[in-house]
Parts: C-alpha cells; sequence; structure tokens
C-alpha cells in the first residue's frame, strides 16, 4: 500500500478585494464548463454519510438562475454559522462561474475561526480555484484539476469602454496572483503568467506546484451516474445561456430566448433538473448551441 504524503497546513493568504458595483460580470469561459461537463461532472465523494461539518460545492459558483442552485457568499456563510466554531471539511468539483462571488466566498471562508481542508474531488476551475486557497489544507484527487486564470468577462462597446473595463480587472487579477504566490510559494509574477496562460494543473502538478498539499486517496471519490447526467444537463443550459452573451445579447436577452425553446424555469418535476421543464427541447436546445459555437 503507497504510503500518503504528510499534509501540510499553511498560514491563509490575504482577504481578496470585491466591488461593490457588479455591473460588470465576470463568468468561467464556455471551454472551462465544457471541460468540466466531459471531465468532471457526477464526481462525488464515495462515502454514503458526510459529517456535520462538510460544505459541499458541487455546482457553479454564484446564483444559477436556471436551478435555483450554485454556491454563494450568502450560503455558505450560513453553513459555518451552524457549523459553528468547528474544523470544516469543503469538497469542491466546479468549474467555476461568477469569478467577484468566488472572491467573496473566499473571504467568507478565510475568516473561520478553526482549521479548514479543501478537497478537489473532480475540478476547482476558475473562480472555484479561488475558493480553494482560502483552505488551510488543500487535498486534490491524482486525477482531478486546478485551473487559474484571469477575471474573465463578456464587454461591449468602445475603445473607451474596454480601456475602462482593462483598467478596473487590473487590480482583481493582481490579488489574485497574489494570494496564488502566498499559497504555492512562487513568484507573484510566476503566478501571472500561469493566469494569462489559462493553466490547469493536475493533482501531482498543483502540488509539486505548491498548490495542494497531498493527494486525495482514490477511493474517497467515485461517479455518481445520476449525478452526471444532471450535471451535464444543467451545463448544456449554463453554454448555451453563455453563447447567447458572447454573440451580443444580455444575460436577461438570452435568457428569454432560451426559455422561447424550453418553457418556464419552473415546469420541471422534481426528479428532473429544476429549470429543465420537457426533455424534448433539449434536442433543439443543443442543435441551436452546435450551431452558434460553429
Amino acid at each position: 500500500m503507497r504510503k500518503m504524503p504528510r499534509v501540510m497546513a499553511m498560514a491563509r493568504p490575504a482577504a481578496l478585494p470585491v466591488p461593490a458595483d457588479r455591473r460588470v460580470s465576470a463568468f468561467s469561459p464556455l471551454p472551462v464548463m465544457d471541460r468540466w461537463g466531459e471531465d468532471a461532472a457526477g464526481i462525488r465523494p464515495s462515502a454514503l454519510e458526510q459529517g456535520d461539518n462538510v460544505i459541499t460545492m458541487f455546482d457553479v459558483i454564484g446564483e444559477d438562475w436556471w436551478t435555483g442552485g450554485g454556491v454563494t457568499a450568502k450560503r455558505v456563510a450560513a453553513q459555518l454559522r451552524a457549523i459553528g466554531d468547528r474544523p470544516i471539511e469543503v469538497q469542491i468539483n466546479s468549474g467555476g462561474g461568477d469569478m467577484f462571488e468566488g472572491l467573496a466566498i473566499y473571504n467568507v471562508l478565510r475568516e473561520h475561526p478553526q482549521p479548514i481542508t479543501v478537497k478537489v474531488m473532480g475540478m476547482a476551475a476558475s473562480a472555484a480555484s479561488v475558493i480553494t486557497m482560502a483552505a488551510d489544507t488543500i487535498e486534490i484527487g491524482a486525477a482531478s484539476f486546478l485551473m487559474i486564470h484571469n477575471c474573465w468577462v463578456v464587454a461591449a462597446g468602445n475603445r473607451n469602454d474596454f480601456e475602462e473595463v482593462a483598467a478596473f480587472l487590473a487590480p482583481f487579477d493582481q490579488a489574485m496572483a497574489d494570494v496564488y504566490a502566498a499559497r504555492s510559494g512562487q513568484e507573484a509574477k510566476t503566478c501571472a503568467r500561469w493566469m494569462d496562460d489559462e493553466t490547469w494543473m493536475s493533482g501531482s502538478m498543483a502540488i509539486e506546484r505548491g498548490f495542494a498539499n497531498a493527494l486525495l486517496a482514490a477511493d474517497q471519490m467515485k461517479v455518481d451516474e445520476t449525478a452526471k447526467a444532471s450535471d451535464r444537463e444543467a451545463n448544456e443550459v449554463r453554454a448555451m445561456e453563455l453563447t447567447l452573451v458572447n454573440s451580443g445579447m444580455t444575460r436577461a436577452q438570452a435568457r428569454a430566448r432560451i426559455k422561447s425553446i424550453k418553457g418556464k424555469p419552473d415546469a420541471a418535476d422534481d426528479k428532473a433538473t429544476p429549470g429543465a421543464g420537457s426533455t424534448d427541447w433539449m434536442a433543439s436546445a443543443a442543435a441551436v448551441l452546435d450551431s452558434l459555437r460553429a
């Protein structure tokens, strides 16, 4: 039996800035969400029972309009209050989502007075990788991934507008680079370069570079086929929304267009993905999505 490496806790990095005005929305790019759907959907802990000090993040970061779910700072804060002054385990499998909400969740977690262990079960990409950095100890699956990149947004306007957006984003990218550097022991400029390149790190690479402390045992996670199907179905709706936003629509316009195809968001039965309604619409949605991607 292979001996697991000793897990060493680290001091939590500094707090991250969170914009008071959220007129600029930060997303995970479509290819990231597609990769999450292919490589990490449905991965869950193998244990049948979980402690009452465990917070699970198997969803997009930020409020999910389509499912009514999503991981938000408000919900995490409520969970921490319910757990109280005890050590926390956070289980993550997320392709990211709203980067600014991820910064807020990071801040909420790092203020917890007891040790925090984050377990990356499948993927911690984009905003989810920022949340991961709030832990004292990070464990990651050998086949799991951690991805870091610059804050990614969809914007519209002339060159002056884009210069304003770029100036607005620069402090957040620098703050994230500083947190990744503090966590990993790497230089901030090295982390910034990896962010520029949208860097994916396997479990062993994340440990080698200082972004995680130890590998999770393979038997600590499994693929839940029911959860996998649900994850992928919900992700297709989110992908279509993001594709329409990329084409120039507002989020409200994109959601209205998708609703016109699929029906009302509350039309699903209890066993379906919330917001899915009749599954007949999925074929039409997939065709539209493929057309837009092409």
